[in-house]
């Protein structure tokens, strides 16, 4: 059973969690929801941090019912928290040995030097101060530490929330490598929809202490019945091939099924896997094919859903090709001068495509 099932229940201090999911044991699965929505006390009772009731199974491995409850020792798990907490009278070798030393040979099946390779960790490695390091170098050996344990599942709470900007840039990298690389599953908190659509594969929505959702990532942030939908940065996450690159006006044609984003220039090679996202707001939509516009991507797409967004506002969602959804945010007079309705053949304007690697 490749799966992770959780069901939890737990009262406290005016707070209630009552949540169940089930998750693919496989990839990033974002617990993602607003702050005090539950995420990280749901985490800590995957860890057996909290004593909640419930369930939980880890790839048809039982860890907690009724009458059976793993102490979090017993529990093989990584868990980086939102600071690194390293031990600062160790140095950067030792803190990572640490999280080996507590694995038995015979149970250690991640390499220290795939570890050191996969988070860039090799300059850092005779570094004997910890604390000299900037706060994405502490959170890289933290995960090291986690990741030497030789977790079958990997709780990262917020692990950039109280990084700065630059840090932040510069960790993400890493932790899309290890998305790529990692053959465990990793549970992610957090409330940015910006990492979640960059990360995750999987995302499960909390909202006061209850899952209101839980699915594939695009699926999900493409239902109009969720609060996701009415977010600022509401969008489309796009799974796409580095197709071509023009060296005449520095552009990257990205396809995928259904058509074609035209980008700012990459670095990757033609064949690349990378990920785009457009948000709702970047999207118009016209009844008939423009000519003569300034906005070069422009996607044949049928409408599946309109809804309300308030007094002014609409969101509407539409299928381009078989598979890939769009969404735009329109004002409630563009919608009723286009006549737009569902089943309706529009063409989808797409202003800005905000590229993750």
């Amino acid at each position: 059973m490749n799966e992770i099932r959780a069901q939890f229940s737990l009262q406290r201090d005016g707070f209630r969690l009552d949540a169940s999911f089930s998750a693919p044991a496989v990839g990033v699965t974002a617990l993602f929801g607003s702050s005090g929505s539950g995420k990280t006390t749901l985490l800590r009772c995957i860890a057996g941090l909290e004593r909640a009731q419930g369930s939980l199974q880890v790839k048809g491995e039982l860890w907690q019912d009724k009458t059976t409850f793993l102490p979090t020792h017993k529990r093989p798990l990584g868990y980086v928290f939102q600071e690194a907490s390293l031990f600062t009278h160790l140095s950067v070798r030792a803190n990572l040995e640490y999280g080996l030393k507590r694995t038995p040979i015979t149970e250690r099946k991640v390499p220290p030097e795939q570890v050191i390779e996969w988070l860039g960790l090799s300059r850092l490695i005779e570094r004997g101060d910890p604390a000299k390091l900037s706060g994405g170098e502490r959170q890289r050996v933290a995960i090291g530490r986690a990741l030497l344990t030789s977790p079958r599942i990997l709780l990262m709470d917020e692990p950039l929330s109280a990084l700065d900007t630059n840090s932040k840039q510069e960790i993400l990298p890493y932790l899309e490598r290890l998305h790529r690389e990692l053959n465990i599953p990793v549970l992610y908190v957090s409330h940015a929809m910006d990492e979640v659509a960059r990360l995750a594969d999987h995302l499960v929505l909390l909202e006061k202490g209850c899952v209101i959702a839980s699915g594939k990532l695009h699926e999900t942030l493409a239902r109009l019945d969720l609060p996701t939908a009415h977010y600022d940065d509401a969008g489309a996450v796009i799974e796409a091939t580095v197709a071509q690159h023009d060296e005449k006006y520095h552009l990257t044609r990205l396809d995928f099924p259904g058509g074609s984003l035209w980008v700012g220039k990459m670095d990757h090679a033609p064949g690349s896997k990378v990920r785009a996202r457009v948000l709702a707001r970047d999207v118009s939509i016209a009844t008939q094919q423009p000519h003569g516009s300034s906005i070069s991507n422009i996607l044949a797409a049928r409408i599946l859903e309109i809804r309300d967004e308030g007094p002014d506002k609409v969101s509407v969602k539409m299928m381009i090709g078989d598979s890939q959804v769009l969404l735009s945010r329109i004002t409630r007079r563009s919608r009723d001068l286009l006549a737009l309705s569902v089943g309706m053949d529009v063409f989808a304007q797409v202003k800005s495509v905000a590229l993750m690697a």
